[in-house]
């Protein structure tokens, strides 16, 4: 579901965001990935119920199957918790600094915080038609989202970063408008169909 996201994540999509006169995307470039670029141009000819729960699978537009709302569903769970532990690692926060309510329902550790959403997920949505967390879990889960936006993704160090990932993204893609020949051939050749500036952000997309 991530095939489309840029070098430096969510900061390399602002970028090509900003620098892409269409705007762009990570999930909508996931489609294209699997729809155009995949198998030499000729796309991976999926399901729609597959593309729609890539093209979903964040933002606000729910996905169309149960399948897709799991996916929704799993990509917060997974990267909140990973980005927790990536946190404590890295020494930007402690244990003790997370949000006593959130963790109260969730769990202290990362297995116990997964365990608990996941079996909520499976505990609300049985029997309807639609998968969904119970709400004071999620309550919880958006809590902890809160306190990682605040304490952790708006520091200084990813300011720092952010820095470097507009630098590097903004010479990237100017060079090779202006050099679109040095592109290996399968993004020169998208570049003489669509234009070159998205065989440009397709080949700056790419290089994950």
């Amino acid at each position: 579901h991530d095939l489309g996201h840029t070098p430096f994540g969510h900061a390399g999509e602002r970028m090509l965001n900003q620098l892409m006169p269409g705007g762009f995307a990570h999930y909508q470039q996931s489609v294209r990935v699997v729809d155009r670029l995949e198998k030499n141009g000729e796309g991976l000819n999926l399901t729609w119920e597959v593309r729609d729960g890539i093209e979903h699978h964040s933002g606000k537009v729910r996905p169309k199957t149960l399948e897709g709302c799991c996916v929704h569903l799993a990509d917060r769970i997974a990267y909140i918790n990973h980005d927790i532990d990536d946190a404590l690692r890295a020494g930007v926060i402690r244990e003790e600094d997370l949000p006593a309510h959130a963790i109260r329902i969730l769990g202290a550790s990362h297995g116990e915080r997964i365990h608990t959403m996941i079996q909520s997920v499976v505990r609300h949505s049985e029997g309807r038609p639609e998968a969904a967390m119970e709400p004071h879990v999620w309550d919880a889960l958006l809590e902890l989202r809160e306190f990682m936006f605040s304490r952790v993704y708006s520091r200084d160090w990813a300011n720092d970063e952010s820095r470097k990932t507009h630098h590097i993204v903004t010479e990237l893609v100017g060079y090779y408008m202006d050099h679109p020949g040095q592109m290996p051939n399968e993004y020169l050749e998208i570049a003489y169909r669509e234009g070159t500036q998205r065989g440009v952000c397709d080949f700056v997309a790419c290089m994950t």
